[in-house]
C-alpha cells in the first residue's frame, strides 16, 4: 500500500512539473499532444490534486498499519518472554523443592521384590481343559 501511494505521489508531482515547466496549454505526452483550455486545466489540476492527496493518504494508512503490527509483534514477543522466564523460575523452584525432599527423606533399602514376596505357584490345568479352549480338540482328535 505505501508503494502504491508512493507511485502515485511521483505521479501526481510529475504531472505539476510538467505543466510547471511548459509556457503554453499545450502538452506531449508519449507522442500525444494535449491542449487544454482553462476549464479542462482546472479539471486536470483537480484530478492531480485528488491523485496527490490519494497516494499521501495511502502512505500514511500503511505506516500505520506497519506501526501497529510491529507494536503486536513486540507485545507478542514480550510477553512470550515473560511466560519463558515464569515457566523458567516455576522450574527451578520445583528441582529445589525436589532436592529439599530427597534430602529430608533417608536413603531407602535396596531390597528385591521377588525375594519378600511370596511367590503364587500355579496349579496345572488338565489337558483336556486347553485343547478344549485353544482350538476345540477333544481327546486328541479334531472335530
Amino acid at each position: 500500500m505505501i508503494l502504491l501511494g508512493l507511485l502515485l505521489v511521483l505521479l501526481a508531482g510529475g504531472a505539476i512539473a510538467l505543466v510547471a515547466s511548459e509556457e503554453t496549454a499545450r502538452y506531449i505526452l508519449f507522442g500525444y499532444t494535449f491542449e487544454f483550455d482553462s476549464l479542462g486545466m482546472f479539471i486536470a489540476g483537480a484530478v492531480t490534486a485528488a491523485v496527490l492527496l490519494l497516494g499521501i493518504s495511502m502512505i500514511s494508512s500503511g505506516s500505520r498499519r506497519t506501526a501497529t503490527r510491529r507494536r503486536e509483534a513486540r507485545v507478542a514477543r514480550a510477553e512470550a518472554s515473560s511466560r519463558v522466564a515464569r515457566l523458567e523460575e516455576e522450574k527451578r523452584e520445583l528441582q529445589r523443592k525436589l532436592e529439599r525432599e530427597h534430602k529430608a527423606q533417608p536413603a531407602p533399602r535396596l531390597e528385591r521384590e521377588h525375594e519378600t514376596q511370596p511367590v503364587p505357584r500355579l496349579e496345572p490345568q488338565p489337558e483336556s481343559a486347553d485343547r478344549l479352549v485353544a482350538g476345540g480338540v477333544e481327546d486328541g482328535r479334531r472335530r
